[in-house]
């Protein structure tokens, strides 16, 4: 179901400024509605946007609102607005073939344009939407805060453009003070931004939490990257996300190694499945069983494994396992083998498949379900746990169900990234659980990169 908030109200919409202009402009917003207006007094959320989804759509007309980078209800939408008027499978999803179908209608009325026909497209013109709001207003509607979008684009290096907006949702039980947001985007280049990177800190607000949203594959060595997660509390990114998972996990935990603060959204999916796992063995007469462990099986949802690296990482860290080795078979389920060695020296061996599935769900890599179980047949561990939608069939037929416990896992109500983030928003510092078990993962890959 769609997030469902307030009407809006747009005390500015996008205004093109220059550079040195945009405190002074956002200051006069505010200085229009007096007390009538409550403006950023609770963080600064910086958004590296490295996809131009929500630039087309507004281009062409579906999307009115700020330019977030936070592809929320409005913008679902607005993408099924364009699905439909152009013939397409209407998902709501920025599919690849919407997106060079929105391309390809954008050099169309750029072409347009450049012969003196359609200038909206120069425009970039906004209207009030009240169709279905952006998480951001839902954010905003909590915590008044500073939004400032990085949007690099392809082609000649002209330098950055900037624009300033304020966007309010109408609050009932408050209906004399609006509480906004105010919203500060720049477009150029990635040269173009970088050269100017060294404002962007000037823009976050002094004395309050700042966040950088990395929307992009995290670099270490990447110039703006590094000036930004330097002064912000917080970098949060999405490992469900990332096109080369492995060597992009690696790069994660290079950056906790030199102290970069890191939250990954992709971690909070796990809690119903680490929460779950924990409380099995949780009675005193199952505690013991807990250490007889030593085969893990995992199937997640074809795509992305970050998800199933992580939570045997987490396994791993929490029973003291050492990984030892690891090993990758091609195939249908492009099954993953580590193996282990407890603090005993004895062996485990876990197991990571890629199950297919006839419709995937929105986070490429789910976890479908999980077994563990042991080669002790007198132990009393085996526990398999399975999402609402998976099901428990493969594990069923690997033999041995009759013994097991057999749980369900709830997964999140919501596991959108953009509602992730609103909850992430509230917290800053270190997680040594996701540090922990990260490092365990990140032991794992180093032992013997799988074949691409």
């Amino acid at each position: 179901m769609p997030t469902q908030s307030a009407p809006i109200v747009s005390l500015q919409a996008p205004k093109d400024v220059s550079l040195s202009e945009i405190e002074a402009e956002l200051s006069k917003i505010w200085q229009s509605y007096g007390v009538a207006a409550t403006r950023a007094t609770t963080f600064s959320l910086v958004v590296y946007e490295p996809e131009e989804t929500q630039q087309l759509l507004a281009a062409l007309r579906f999307y009115s609102g700020p330019i977030d980078g936070i592809p929320g209800p409005r913008t679902e939408v607005a993408l099924r607005e364009a699905q439909k008027a152009y013939g397409l499978s209407v998902t709501g999803k920025a599919t690849a073939e919407t997106l060079a179908r929105l391309r390809a209608e954008f050099a169309k009325r750029l072409g347009n344009s450049a012969n003196g026909g359609d200038n909206s497209i120069n425009n970039m013109s906004y209207a009030s939407d009240t169709k279905s709001p952006a998480v951001a207003d839902a954010i905003a509607s909590r915590n008044p805060c500073r939004i400032i979008a990085l949007c690099p684009v392809a082609g000649e290096d002209e330098g950055v453009t900037a624009q300033v907006s304020a966007y309010c949702p109408i609050q009932k039980q408050s209906s004399t003070t609006l509480v906004c947001c105010e919203y500060v985007t720049l477009r150029g280049t990635v040269a173009a931004l970088e050269r100017v990177g060294g404002i962007i800190p000037a823009l976050l607000i002094g004395g309050l939490p700042k966040f950088l949203w990395w929307k992009a594959t995290p670099d270490p060595n990447h110039s703006l990257f590094k000036r930004l997660a330097v002064v912000c509390n917080s970098v949060i990114l999405d490992s469900s996300d990332f096109t080369e998972t492995e060597a992009d996990l690696l790069k994660l935990q290079e950056l906790l190694e030199m102290g970069t603060p890191i939250a990954d959204l992709n971690w909070r999916r796990l809690s119903a499945w680490q929460e779950l796992t924990a409380e099995v063995f949780d009675p005193p007469q199952r505690r013991a069983a807990l250490s007889e462990v030593d085969r893990v099986t995992i199937d997640y949802e074809k795509g992305n494994p970050a998800q199933a690296l992580m939570f045997l990482g987490w396994l791993a860290s929490r029973l003291q396992w050492h990984p030892v080795s690891y090993q990758q078979e091609d195939g249908d389920y492009n099954i993953k083998r580590i193996h282990f060695v407890t603090a005993e020296q004895r062996p485990v061996e876990a197991e990571l498949a890629r199950v297919p599935t006839a419709d995937s769900g929105e986070i490429p890599g789910d976890l479908v379900a999980l077994r563990l179980t042991s080669t002790n047949e007198s132990a009393d561990c085996c526990t398999v746990l399975c999402s609402e939608t998976g099901g428990c069939m493969r594990m069923e037929a690997g033999g041995g169900a009759q013994s097991c416990r057999f749980e369900q896992v709830t997964s999140l109500s919501d596991q959108n990234a953009e509602v992730l983030l609103s909850q992430q928003l509230q917290r800053w510092g270190p997680e040594p659980l996701y540090e922990e078990s990260l490092a365990v993962t990140a032991q794992v890959m180093r032992l013997s990169p799988p074949a691409a």
